[in-house]
């Protein structure tokens, strides 16, 4: 590992072009759902396009242009439909994201697995498997929020009226307001609604707690990749709801099941923004602890947002100058460091840095690396753990083609936390000085 390493923050000499093998299309088969996801993403229904808001960077829609990218014509694929990721002449790079296109692909994608013969073997690290349970969770969980949206006067007038729901879970749901843009009465305002609901054995106490715990820590957040959280308001049934601004671009998630893997620049360019937003938050005192592609939302030209702050925790308040450690085991199993299993305290920082190597990896291979990262207890982790130490190195990592990039990745997902990169050394490595961000997600619109 010492030579992996060593060529991190250093420009490495040219490289010998190696011809590495092509990520293969990773989605597989797995069990039929009826259901297509539909986190954070805009109705699919919609016919109208989006532009940018006014300064709080809310969505509008006009049914004209479609944010900033409406002032050229787009790329398109062999279809006559605009490409999802372009680049432009002059090395720079765009992106289109079309949710109700995604969809439609997730659709049929569904529909193919219905076709095929009962009893075929699944196939346990692809995106689609992991969805399908998802979704099943999800049904039950939701079962008894079937019922109509709750319009209190003081959300209605400041929010407009709750409509389509665009995301589930087991906290509840969430709905995009519709209010007219009192500048121009052609224009809309969008505002995702995030319904929280009281818990069965929570207390009315714990679920306030809870509620404006979260709240406090995604508001005081004000970065280009951080969702933007404006308010928190009470309904008529008394449940509270937080209202952020609306990402039409859906999540990231959802955008790997329907693409197979990303492309190199294209990822990159969302693991940039991604550890930009990472490293603010830890510059903030706070840790996300639940960092995965369906907690990235994404506008329509491809700024990449961090969201649901549920599982956050502040380790450093600000007249603090050293960290706190933190204990406890919270996330998706994909994405939970492994030192969360075997460590009774444990740097919150170094946790999330871990699940971003985990999504970066996910976006290149459109799979998971494994189901759980605890040794002994999964073949494919115990597998990378040998692997890493070999010169051959762990395959799904040595099929990256960059050096710079694997040393990074190896870096990023060390298992010991002590060695492990910052969010701050992430983006000083030379492979990520060298990323180049698209422009929207430069400026977050």
């Amino acid at each position: 590992m010492t030579s992996r390493i060593s060529g991190i923050f250093r420009r490495d000499t040219p490289e010998v072009k190696e011809n590495r093998d092509k990520v293969p299309d990773t989605i597989q088969e797995a069990p039929a759902s009826s259901k297509v996801p539909e986190t954070g993403v805009a109705s699919s229904s919609s016919s109208t396009t989006t532009t940018k808001g006014p300064s709080t960077g809310l969505t509008t829609i006009n049914g004209s242009a479609s944010d900033k990218v409406a002032d050229k014509k787009l790329p398109t694929d062999d279809h006559g439909a605009p490409k999802r990721f372009y680049m432009n002449d002059d090395g720079t790079h765009g992106h289109y994201l079309k949710v109700a296109k995604r969809h439609q692909k997730i659709k049929d994608m569904v529909r193919s697995l219905w076709s095929k013969k009962e009893g075929t073997e699944e196939q346990p690290l692809t995106l689609m498997h992991d969805w399908v349970i998802q979704k099943k969770t999800e049904a039950k969980a939701s079962a008894d929020l079937k019922g109509g949206p709750n319009h209190s006067m003081s959300l209605v007038e400041k929010y407009g009226k709750c409509q389509e729901i665009v995301g589930h879970g087991a906290f509840g749901i969430v709905r995009v307001a519709h209010k007219q843009d009192a500048k121009d009465p052609r224009k809309e305002l969008l505002y995702a609604v995030k319904e929280f609901h009281k818990r069965p054995s929570e207390s009315a106490k714990k679920y306030q707690k809870r509620l404006t715990s979260e709240f406090c820590l995604s508001s005081s957040m004000q970065h280009p990749n951080v969702i933007q959280t404006l308010d928190l308001l009470q309904d008529d049934k008394g449940d509270y709801c937080e209202v952020m601004e609306f990402c039409a671009g859906g999540d990231l998630y959802t955008l790997i099941l329907a693409a197979g893997n990303l492309e190199v620049i294209e990822a990159d360019c969302y693991f940039k923004q991604l550890m930009r937003g990472v490293e603010y938050m830890h510059e903030m005192g706070v840790a996300h602890r639940d960092l995965k592609p369906e907690n990235l939302l994404l506008t329509c030209n491809g700024a990449l947002k961090i969201t649901d702050f549920g599982n956050g925790e502040c380790f450093r308040m600000a007249w603090e100058k050293e960290a706190h450690m933190t204990a406890g085991l919270c996330g998706s199993a994909p994405y939970i460091a492994p030192e969360e299993y075997v460590d009774k305290e444990f740097d919150p920082r170094a946790v999330d840095v871990w699940a971003c190597g985990v999504i970066y990896m996910a976006m290149r291979t459109g799979r998971h690396l494994w189901r759980v990262a605890q040794k002994g207890e999964d073949e494919f982790f115990t597998r990378y753990l040998e692997d890493r130490r070999e010169e051959s190195g762990f395959r799904p990592i040595e099929i990256l083609r960059r050096r710079q990039c694997r040393n990074v990745i190896y870096s990023v997902l060390d298992p010991n936390p002590n060695r492990r990169l910052t969010a701050h050394q992430v983006l000083q490595s030379e492979w990520v000085k060298d990323v180049k961000v698209c422009r929207a997600g430069e400026e977050g619109y």
